[in-house]
């Protein structure tokens, strides 16, 4: 009888170990499967913000190939009434790119933690599960403080790395006229949920970023704040 039961017991607990192991391979899985697939979409998602960019600064370009041959400019084409009565199609400056659904305003890089991604146009619990995103602020490379929030999914995905970053550490962002600005951390500290305090802050002049994510237990904020190198 005692046999019985503990053979009992030994078999339950071997299989409540084998359900762990397939539960925690099933979690790992899952979760490298998870950083592959959105850290290539999200490599996407920079290309067509940079192509967005490039098609952009194109069409601002002058025409300089007019070429002119006494009175005649040759590839200039003569007014006529018609024509002036045409509206000229514009392309529309409002419009932005695109990434699942949501407008891109910008990109972000930081090479310490190997990280490049688009940064959304608002930080909606949508958002902020396939990119970083803007929270608030002035904006994007304006100057003044701009706060970005980005998910910890504890797998070096998104804002997971945060916490290594210190002073000194370099940060890339690209707005939408396709200028990219250089920023240095300059403090790296946690804060509670509810304190948003240091979002608006004297600058000085000078444009500044603020990046949040939760700390591991998400009990408390990884805050990470960076200033614009000005060269002389």
């Amino acid at each position: 009888m005692f046999n019985s039961k503990f053979n009992g017991l030994l078999t339950g607990l071997l299989i409540a170990a084998i359900i762990g192991i397939i539960v925690l391979i099933a979690y790992f899985g899952w979760s490298i499967y998870n950083k592959y697939y959105l850290n290539s979409q999200a490599e996407e998602g920079v290309d067509a913000f940079e192509q967005y960019v490039s098609d952009n600064k194109e069409k601002e370009e002058p025409n300089t190939d007019n070429e002119v041959i006494g009175d005649t400019v040759i590839g200039e084409v003569e007014e006529t009434p018609t024509q002036q009565n045409t509206p000229t199609q514009t392309t529309n400056k409002n419009t932005k790119p695109q990434y699942k659904g949501h407008n891109m305003i910008g990109t972000i890089r930081i090479p310490k933690i190997k990280i490049e991604y688009p940064i959304l146009e608002k930080a909606t619990p949508q958002a902020i599960k396939v990119a970083v995103a803007y929270l608030s602020g002035v904006g994007i490379n304006k100057v003044g403080n701009t706060v970005i929030q980005g998910h910890n999914y504890r797998n070096g995905l998104f804002f997971s790395d945060l916490d290594k970053l210190s002073n000194g550490d370099k940060i890339y962002i690209k707005d939408i006229s396709g200028t990219e600005i250089t920023y240095e951390v300059y403090q790296v500290f946690q804060a509670e949920a509810s304190d948003s305090s240091f979002y608006k802050r004297d600058t000085n002049g000078l444009r500044e970023i603020t990046l949040s994510t939760c700390t591991d237990d998400g009990k408390l904020r990884v805050i990470v704040l960076a200033k614009e190198v000005v060269t002389q």
